[in-house]
């Protein structure tokens, strides 16, 4: 096992002694603040990996690790993520209508597992707020220079059978801002949202998409569930293909607790390292089946579990909960020892 570096001796264990929600959003604004001044945004530059170009789905990616969704739910900090050195970033998830997500507290820190447990439930300033500000930033010239996704959901006031209208409002504000759009239709916490993923809701929710993005052209990627059952991934698979959407990212959090103990458990949507071997069997059976592009989410803490996730069937990867523990470190650890 290699030794830790300074992150996580030092700056870990002090974040770690806030709550976790506070903990994140003094993290956001930290490098929302480092990102407007230029010697301090280039002080980030030092934990920067060399690059590794790959393509994927029309897109080149200086190298195939980002940021999930989740960790800049709003894009506050874009700037800051390029020059941490981030591949690709994705923003969100953004809804149609700004929702101030389930009550606190909502993040819950298991460091026995190096796991998280979330229920945040979209918590976002909304689409017309998003656009606003990232039209701003790239308007003053601070846009970043990698790959920009945006991934987008279902405002939880919206009934689920005008869902599509309601992704599609988002879709039309920010898919002339993003360099992809990711459907989310699996997170855990806002109710009946999975059920997005059965049949006819999804065939008419990526349906309503592919009209909405005739003009634009971008590609359309979908979020999936890592509790899916083999028959639910080959509809979804299936659906996806008579789409014509670009990818697929593998996997949101889990609601599959098993490993947790029970003194320690919550509701909500399980990440870290007990998602990585749910994730990776959900990536390798979408490969077996398909063609498609698969973005790798769930489990990544170093270039073992990585390097699982391309050899099971990957061209990208997200980190989020790894990057939470491991810091800095481990994005230049994966491109460098496994891109």
């Amino acid at each position: 096992m290699k030794a830790r570096g300074a992150y996580e001796r030092l700056v870990r264990q002090l974040l770690f002694t806030l709550e976790p929600e506070r903990a994140h959003d003094l993290a956001i604004w930290s490098l929302q603040r480092a990102a407007k001044f230029p010697l301090a945004r280039r002080s980030l530059h030092a934990f920067r990996p060399g690059l590794r170009p790959r393509t994927v789905f029309g897109m080149t990616f200086p190298h195939p690790v980002g940021l999930a969704a989740g960790f800049d739910k709003n894009g506050l900090a874009l700037p800051a993520w390029a020059a941490l050195g981030f591949g690709f970033v994705e923003i969100g998830t953004v809804t149609a209508k700004a929702q101030p997500g389930n009550a606190k507290p909502r993040i819950f820190r298991l460091p026995q597992q190096e796991a998280l447990i979330n229920r945040l439930g979209f918590n976002n300033d909304g689409a017309d707020v998003v656009a606003e500000r990232l039209q701003k930033l790239r308007a003053n010239g601070h846009w970043p220079r990698i790959p920009v996704g945006i991934n987008i959901g279902k405002s939880k006031i919206t009934p689920l059978e005008a869902a599509a209208e309601d992704y599609v409002y988002s879709f039309e504000k920010l898919s002339p801002l993003a360099d992809y759009i990711a459907l989310n239709v699996s997170s855990p916490n806002t109710p009946g949202l999975r059920s997005l993923q059965e049949g006819e809701s999804l065939s008419a929710l990526l349906h309503s998409v592919a009209e909405a993005n005739r003009h634009w052209r971008k590609p359309v990627l979908v979020k999936i569930s890592p509790d899916l059952s083999s028959t639910e991934l080959e509809q979804v698979i299936t659906i996806c293909e008579a789409n014509e959407i670009a990818g697929i990212i593998a996997t949101n959090t889990t609601i599959d607790h098993t490993v947790i103990p029970a003194s320690e458990d919550q509701s909500g949507g399980l990440s870290g390292k007990p998602l990585r071997e749910k994730s990776t069997a959900i990536i390798r059976a979408i490969r077996a089946r398909s063609r498609l592009p698969i973005i790798a989410s769930g489990g990544i803490f170093d270039a073992e579990s990585a390097r699982e996730k391309f050899e099971a069937g990957a061209e990208l990867l997200q980190i989020y909960t790894g990057y939470i523990y491991r810091g800095p470190r481990l994005l230049r650890e994966l491109v460098e020892e496994i891109a």
